[in-house]
C-alpha cells in the first residue's frame, strides 16, 4: 500500500520515514501520545500494513498444516499470530489476525502481502480455499486494551487489538476511536515491551526462538503442542536444547548524544570492537529514554554493557540466553 493514509489530514499530522511514511509519525507530541496509550485511550492508524484474506471451508486445516499456529479448532474472534518457516526453520512469512466463522483475515507488514498470498496460492493444491490480498480494501489500527493493573502488567506492557477497518470508513473510525497517536508512540512501547517486527528486528536467517516467538502460553506464535510443519524440527530441537544461535536484547542507550542507532548498526563489544550483533527498531520512550531492540550471539553476557553507533547500551534480556522458555517475565 503505497497510497498516504486519508488520516494524515488529521490537525498537526507529520508523515513517518521509510515504510511507515504513508502514516502519521505523530501528531504533535509522541511523547504525549505514548501515555495516552498507556492510559488506554487513543488509537494508531496502522493502514499501510497489508491485509490477506483466506476463505472456504478447509481454511483451519489448510493454514494448520503450513504454519506454526494451531488452527484446527481456532474459535471465532480469537486473535492469532503465525509465522511460515522454511524447511531449515527461518521465518519467511509473520502475520496476526482473526477468524470470523467465515474467513481469516490477516495484516502483515508493509508490501509483504503479495508474497504470502503468492506463498499461499502456490499451496493450493487441492483444499477449498481462497486467497485474496484485500489491501485496497482493508486498513488496520491499533486500540490498547484491558487496564494493565487487572492484568498485573507495568503500563508499558498494555496489550492491544488490532482492528480491520474498511478502507473508506478510517475516517470515521478515527472519530470513534481518538485522540489519534502517531507510530512513533506506538513502536517505543511495542520496543519497551520486547516484541519484534518482522523484516527490522529479524532477518533472513531468523529463527523464532531466537526472538520471543516461542512461549508456552496462548500469546505465542509458535504452538508447542501441534503436529508437523515445515520447519519444526529446528524450532522443536532448538526450545529443548534452550539455546538459540542468537538472542533478541532490549538496549537501553545512553541518552547524552541526541540520537538513535541506524538500523543495521553493528553491535560490539566495548573492547576491541568486535562485532556480536546488529540494531533492529529504535525509539525513544518517554520514561526510559533511548532504546532499541537487537540480535547478538547467545554466547554475550547478559551483563555486558554493550556500544553500538558510538553509543553506549546497556542490555535487558528478552530472550533468555539459556533456557527453553524464551521470552522475559512481563515487568510488574
Amino acid at each position: 500500500m503505497d497510497s498516504l493514509s486519508p488520516l494524515l489530514a488529521l490537525p498537526d499530522a507529520v508523515s513517518g520515514n521509510g515504510i511507515d511514511a504513508p502514516v502519521a509519525a505523530h501528531y504533535g507530541s509522541f511523547n504525549g501520545e505514548q501515555r495516552i496509550l498507556e492510559s488506554g485511550d487513543g488509537f494508531v492508524d496502522l493502514s499501510h500494513r497489508g491485509v490477506i484474506r483466506v476463505s472456504g471451508p478447509d481454511r483451519l486445516t489448510w493454514l494448520h498444516s503450513l504454519t506454526t499456529q494451531q488452527f484446527e479448532g481456532l474459535r471465532p474472534g480469537v486473535p492469532v499470530q503465525a509465522l511460515v518457516l522454511s524447511p531449515q526453520g527461518h521465518v519467511e512469512h509473520e502475520m496476526r489476525g482473526v477468524d470470523d466463522g467465515e474467513a481469516f483475515t490477516a495484516h502483515v507488514e508493509p508490501g509483504r502481502a503479495a508474497a504470502l498470498v503468492a506463498f499461499l496460492d502456490s499451496m493450493r493444491f487441492m483444499m477449498r480455499v481462497e486467497v485474496a490480498d484485500v489491501t485496497e480494501e482493508i486498513a488496520v489500527g491499533w486500540r490498547p486494551t484491558a487496564p494493565p493493573v487487572a492484568e498485573g502488567r507495568a503500563p508499558g506492557n498494555r496489550p492491544g487489538k488490532y482492528d480491520f477497518v474498511p478502507r473508506d470508513q478510517l475516517r470515521e473510525y478515527a472519530e470513534a476511536a481518538a485522540p489519534a497517536c502517531g507510530l512513533w508512540a506506538f513502536e517505543a512501547l511495542r520496543i519497551a515491551r520486547g516484541e519484534p517486527r518482522f523484516g527490522i528486528d529479524t532477518d533472513e536467517r531468523t529463527i523464532p526462538n531466537e526472538v520471543g516467538w516461542v512461549a508456552a502460553d496462548a500469546s505465542s506464535a509458535v504452538h508447542l503442542d501441534k503436529g508437523c510443519y515445515r520447519g519444526q524440527e529446528t524450532v522443536a530441537r532448538v526450545h529443548n536444547l534452550g539455546r538459540p544461535p542468537r538472542r533478541l536484547t532490549l538496549l537501553q542507550l545512553d541518552g547524552s548524544e541526541n540520537r538513535l542507532p541506524a538500523q543495521g548498526a553493528p553491535v560490539e563489544l566495548p573492547e576491541g570492537g568486535k562485532v556480536v550483533g546488529v540494531v533492529g527498531s529504535s525509539a525513544r520512550h518517554h520514561e526510559l529514554g533511548p532504546i532499541a531492540l537487537a540480535l547478538v550471539k547467545r554466547s554475550v553476557p547478559t551483563d555486558t554493557d554493550l556500544q553500538t553507533d558510538g553509543l553506549v547500551a546497556a542490555q535487558e534480556v528478552v530472550v533468555d540466553p539459556e533456557v527453553g522458555l524464551h521470552v522475559r517475565p512481563l515487568r510488574g
